[in-house]
């Protein structure tokens, strides 16, 4: 038995245009949800046409080992980065001409496989073991409508083809959850010294994956409550009786950080040499959103801190793809600088209860953010429909102009001596340790 996916109703109708505007083929992607039982569909999404493909078409006839893979992969890392805690890439589609649905199922799967490596290179969290990793793959003939899905494991390279329900569904996501939190960022990023040619990107990535095993760890208070993992998120919640229409139910989260570690944890204290920090700084809006058949509070938990990690990460990658536009990728001098990160805005969709998202640079005109819908999204919006989430959030990176003295140099030497000689002493030597090292990198860093 294969999995089962309902589909918004109105992706059948989208589908169904583009079969008779576009010739002889198109790919796009489908965008939802995962659960245990079954697997939501809330958009369908064309790539956008390249001007060479359509010189191409227009030369020719095309054929599908013509597909640009790295284009479509391109796309696909665009889109994910609009999309709240909860949604993902779900698989692929192509709607082709007959004479070219032979190859068609072959040319999905290496586009599934594609994807997917893509994706995952770019995230900062693992997917747990009990996760579905089945993606979709539909197939449909421009000329005769048919539907054909089925469905490949993604983390099975040998993964073969498995048949899938494709089921249209109208007011698929009316009864979802939403929520959302406020997480206020202050992370600290020293840039060692042995790092070469100052890897602004690279060290960032690494802070930032320290970062988040810190949100992993954090404690969740749903409305200000701390819930079982394991109960149902609406549990004890008023249920949609007779002919009123659900609507979407919004949870407030707070984010707690823990401060200390467990009793029996080891604390140690590491001395760095160091050539400068990255400092990011300000208060990022993340949102989720989660199917209504009897969700878990896990579910809801582990979507909504996935869009806390990947909202900071994605703006992070934004901000270091501005920079090389404008400053080219090899930046020579290192000199003090502020950055301000792109702010994220909410936009709604038509006839759905989820909101899709996007990050707006200051001096970015409200033009520009409707053309990019257009184009990854074949979405428009109103200019009155982008709604900025929050303040500015900034990033600041800071070099050290003066080599260490010998004095430094020596202090340095001693407070790693006593680091090797204390660290197995205990946890209130090992805390005094701490002080030592927080003192000695103020007096390291200040000007």
């Amino acid at each position: 038995m294969g999995r089962t996916y309902l589909v918004e109703e109105s992706i059948g109708q989208y589908l169904t245009e583009l079969s008779t505007k576009v010739k002889p083929y198109v790919t796009g992607l489908l965008i939802g949800q995962c659960s245990p039982q079954r697997d939501y569909v809330v958009r369908a999404v064309r790539t956008p046409p390249k001007e060479q493909q359509q010189q191409e078409e227009s030369v020719g006839p095309p054929k599908l080992a013509s597909l640009d893979e790295e284009w479509i992969t391109t796309h696909a890392s665009q889109v994910s980065r609009m999309l709240p805690g909860g949604l993902l890439v779900l698989g692929v589609f192509m709607i082709a001409a007959p004479e070219l649905a032979k190859d068609g199922q072959n040319a999905l799967r290496k586009l599934i496989f594609s994807v997917e490596k893509s994706l995952s290179k770019r995230r900062l969290w693992k997917p747990t073991e009990e996760e579905v990793s089945d993606r979709a793959a539909l197939q449909i003939c421009s000329a005769t409508k048919k539907v054909v899905c089925r469905t490949y494991d993604v983390q099975d390279p040998k993964s073969a083809a498995k048949p899938a329900d494709w089921k249209y569904q109208s007011a698929l996501t009316a009864s979802w959850v939403a929520l959302g939190c406020t997480v206020n960022v202050n992370i600290h990023i020293p840039l060692l010294a042995t790092s070469p040619n100052h890897d602004l990107e690279k060290n960032t990535k690494n802070g930032l994956n320290r970062w988040s095993k810190q949100i992993e760890d954090c404690v969740f208070l749903i409305n200000g409550q701390v819930r079982d993992e394991d109960t149902e998120l609406l549990e004890g919640q008023k249920k949609f009786r007779g002919n009123t229409q659900p609507s979407t139910q919004f949870s407030d989260v707070k984010v707690l950080t823990q401060l200390g570690q467990a009793a029996s944890a080891r604390s140690t204290a590491t001395v760095q040499v160091c050539s400068g920090s990255i400092n990011l700084r300000g208060a990022v809006k993340c949102r989720a959103y989660i199917h209504g058949n009897k969700p878990k509070v896990k579910e809801a938990i582990q979507a909504l801190k996935r869009d806390i990690i990947n909202t900071l990460s994605d703006r992070c990658e934004i901000l270091f793809e501005d920079l090389i536009l404008n400053e080219g990728p090899q930046k020579k001098n290192f000199e003090r600088e502020y950055h301000v990160l792109p702010q994220r805005l909410f936009v709604p969709v038509a006839g759905s209860s989820v909101m899709l998202s996007d990050y707006k640079f200051g001096d970015e005109a409200a033009g520009e953010i409707q053309e990019r819908f257009v184009e990854m999204l074949d979405q428009p919006v109103q200019a009155e429909d982008l709604h900025i989430a929050e303040d500015i959030s900034t990033v600041d990176i800071c070099p050290v102009t003066d080599s260490p003295s010998d004095t430094q140099q020596a202090q340095l030497t001693k407070a790693t001596l006593l680091l090797k000689l204390q660290q197995n002493m205990g946890l209130v030597v090992a805390a005094a340790v701490a002080v030592l090292a927080s003192i000695f990198s103020f007096n390291y860093f200040s000007d």
